[in-house]
């Protein structure tokens, strides 16, 4: 995998940054946001999440619109890839990996977003 210790970028006031899955987040609701693969990786298989992308929207050879396929969420419009293949796209692209571990009830929350700082859509 490409960048493994990339920075975030982008101003981001309201969101924790988190650099290790040592790390979580200072209150239940609270949105955190990383560039690291284990944090990512560990969240996703939390939650039997699966890499993947939407069909259709390749872009010079590589993963276009990427996504998480969560088991009973309706993935039948998404195409599972690789972890290597998911990083490679997320690296290239120069993405954040906003999310949140809890939801303030503190319940699991599988809320994420995806971010480009060059760009308003991911």
């Amino acid at each position: 995998m490409a960048l493994q210790h990339r920075p975030v970028r982008g101003e981001h006031k309201y969101e924790q940054v988190i650099t290790s899955i040592e790390e979580h987040e200072e209150r239940p609701g609270r949105s955190l946001i990383t560039t690291e693969h284990e944090v990512i990786r560990q969240w996703a298989e939390e939650r039997h999440a699966r890499p993947a992308k939407v069909p259709g929207t390749e872009h010079e050879g590589r993963a276009g619109v990427l996504r998480f396929d969560f088991p009973g969420y309706g993935g039948e419009d998404l195409e599972e890839i690789s972890w290597d293949d998911w990083f490679r796209t997320f690296d290239e692209r120069e993405l954040n990996f906003i999310f949140q571990e809890h939801k303030k009830d503190g319940s699991q929350s599988n809320f994420f977003r995806l971010e480009n700082p060059d760009r308003e859509d991911a």
